[in-house]
């Protein structure tokens, strides 16, 4: 099978940074940072996304040009005879399908809250109502499988590059105005305070293992989601210079999606710790008191639904990739394969609160809460930690091998100084904040 290449540049990092932007940036971020501090939260956040997530990503991506793979093939590629890191390939397959188990509900979820706002129905919207509705929850999953597999089975620049620079640049311009409007509401001052200035005593374990969990999560590290587009780049540009671009534009829509909600919640004095239902009941009832508020929460919402779907179909393609290497499928085959199984897998969250009820970890968790926990909190934590062990360590890839995989091109490069940070610094907090 050949391998596929971007058109250009600009196509790999709008993709890259499009699997990273996503509801980890404008669901899961705002929420996180609502019930974890607010500037405490967003400090520890940025942090981890510049020790932690550079390096990570960095490798990722290397290890993806390298092997020319994806990463159900990647390890065992430039793996060292006898040795057995090609196993978490697997395992990767397995988390990219946990993910959208759980994550292609999620974005029906904004497709549906959409269409109420552009309707203008927006008095019957709730999230309980919602999530507790089999025949909502089933239909626009299916509305988000069968878009993403359609946009996937045709080439990868005519399809997948193609939509996902429009969705990215109507994002930004959407975030953009969405923000502007928000900074002028009464009470803003207040929500930019508990948003930006951070609040030291707040600091502890909890929000640190939280904050790390949301950088990888974010980034999508640890599964491969990011190395698949790493195999379809050329060598012209090193890696690490790829990689800020991409940390920057997905760090940049996360802090402007703070700024679009908590000066909005303070403004009309709503609890910003409200958890997942933050983006739904309280930016809903925010957008139906507000003047216009039809048409500003249908551009909210239309933003939320380019943002999900870029990521969906990110670690589509990622699915894809590794179902058509196993099997040698054609795009079209293999995509109506891989629709069928992320709708079943994904069947499970869409009805977990009605039909399915499964609670995992508490009264009230969900098939939502058990995909989360497997990815968030376990694959994509140690994934990395296994991505840095084999990138550093002779046993593995090797540190000679990644640096001059990563260095390749023009651009910025790593220093070979910085073997420590890679080998021992990166992992060890990634230990120790997992444990």
């Amino acid at each position: 099978m050949n391998r596929e290449r971007l058109s250009s540049r600009l196509g790999f990092i709008m993709l890259s940074a499009g699997c990273a932007i996503g509801c980890g940036n404008v669901w899961k971020f705002p929420w996180m940072c609502g019930q974890y501090g607010g500037g405490s939260f967003v400090l520890l956040y940025i942090a981890f996304l510049i020790v932690l997530g550079l390096p990570v990503l960095v490798m990722e991506f290397s290890v993806g040009r390298a092997s020319q793979s994806s990463p159900v093939q990647m390890f065992q590629k430039l793996q060292k005879k006898g040795t057995k890191w090609g196993l978490w390939g697997y395992v990767c397959l397995l988390g990219n399908v946990a993910l959208m188990a759980f994550y292609a509900v999620v974005c029906g979820w904004m497709m549906y809250y959409f269409w109420k706002f552009l309707s203008g129905s927006m008095d019957s919207l709730g999230f309980v109502p919602m999530i507790t509705n089999p025949g909502i929850n089933v239909f626009f999953l299916l509305l988000t499988v069968v878009f993403a597999f359609a946009v996937l089975s045709f080439n990868l620049a005519n399809g997948l590059e193609r939509i996902t620079k429009v969705m990215m640049i109507s994002l930004l311009v959407l975030m953009g105005v969405l923000a502007v409007h928000s900074l002028c509401l009464p009470g803003a001052k207040e929500g930019l305070h508990f948003y930006m200035v951070p609040d030291f005593s707040k600091i502890n374990g909890k929000v640190a293992a939280a904050a790390m969990n949301q950088a990888f999560f974010t980034l999508s590290l640890g599964m491969g989601s990011m190395a698949i587009f790493g195999s379809y780049v050329d060598k012209q540009r090193s890696l690490t210079g790829e990689a800020l671009h991409v940390i920057v534009l997905d760090t940049l829509v996360a802090l402007i999606a703070g700024l679009i909600i908590f000066p909005a919640c303070f403004s009309y004095g709503i609890e910003v710790g409200n958890g997942p239902s933050l983006l739904f009941d309280t930016m809903a009832t925010v957008f139906t008191h507000m003047a216009g508020g039809r048409l500003w929460g249908a551009l909210f919402f239309l933003f939320m639904v380019f943002a999900a779907m870029s990521t969906v179909l990110g670690v589509c393609e990622n699915i894809l990739a590794m179902v058509r290497e196993l099997t040698g499928w054609s795009r079209p085959k293999g995509s109506i394969v891989c629709a069928a199984g992320v709708f079943l897998s994904a069947l499970t969250t869409a009805l977990g609160y009605s039909v399915l009820h499964f609670e995992p970890f508490a009264p009230g968790s969900a098939w939502l809460d058990f995909w989360d926990f497997l990815v968030s909190t376990n694959i994509l934590p140690l994934g990395s930690l296994i991505l840095c062990l084999f990138c550093s360590n002779d046993s593995g890839w090797g540190w000679d091998n990644f640096l001059k995989e990563a260095n390749e091109g023009t651009g910025i490069k790593i220093s070979p100084r910085l073997k420590p940070l890679f080998r021992y610094v990166v992992p060890a907090i990634i230990l120790f904040v997992y444990i």
